[in-house]
């Protein structure tokens, strides 16, 4: 999604939590990878795979100097002769460890065996992040977790839109003090959108 819907998105949803709690779960997103270099898995349930969440945080990994925010998409399935990047299994989990950030993306309770993965790769010292619809056990998980309800009146996609494009905006300014073109050209498309000051 490029700035100027993202800008339009916000718009649309100023005066709801939900364009802060994006940055909010962006940031813990950020500062979990980033210091380690990377190591970001992006996992799904059995019936809801969040390959459009991966390409967003890859773009956003070019265009925001943070190659840390590309993720590795961990599949449920994978089957001979997929793509190198889609291509790895559940199995990757086994090996999350210290340094490693895993980002669980369950709009519905996933199964034992994904709890149980993740559980272990807590264990193992990963730090676990959740885009989830509510469910106890996902959010016990979690380090980090952002629930969009059934009742929250947007969806997981527009939220993960909204996370998405914080996550490559909000990152420090570089050491001359300038923003980057990114953040300089979302600021645009934001006031360019905004509504025209009321005249009196």
């Amino acid at each position: 999604m490029d700035a100027v819907r993202v800008a339009l998105l916000r718009e649309v949803l100023a005066g709801t939590e939900w364009p802060g709690e994006a940055r909010r779960f962006a940031g813990a997103l950020r500062s979990s990878v980033v210091p380690h270099r990377g190591g970001l898995l992006l996992v799904g349930t059995e019936e809801y795979e969040p390959w459009h969440l991966a390409a967003h945080l890859v773009d956003e990994a070019a265009w925001s100097g943070l190659p840390e925010l590309a993720p590795t998409l961990v599949r449920h399935r994978v089957r001979p002769g997929d793509p190198v990047h889609l291509a790895v299994g559940l199995g990757r989990l086994e090996a999350a460890g210290r340094g490693a950030t895993l980002l669980m993306v369950a709009p519905e309770r996933p199964d034992a065996g994904l709890l149980q993965r993740v559980h272990d790769a807590r264990r193992a010292g990963a730090t676990v992040l959740s885009l989830d619809g509510g469910d106890a056990e996902v959010r016990g998980l979690a380090h980090e977790t952002l629930t969009v309800a059934g009742d929250a009146g947007v969806d997981l996609d527009t939220v993960q839109h909204l996370v998405s494009a914080a996550a490559g905006e909000n990152s420090l300014p570089s050491p001359r003090g300038s923003r980057r073109l990114r953040d300089r050209l979302s600021g645009l498309a934001d006031r360019l959108t905004a509504p025209p000051p009321a005249r009196w």
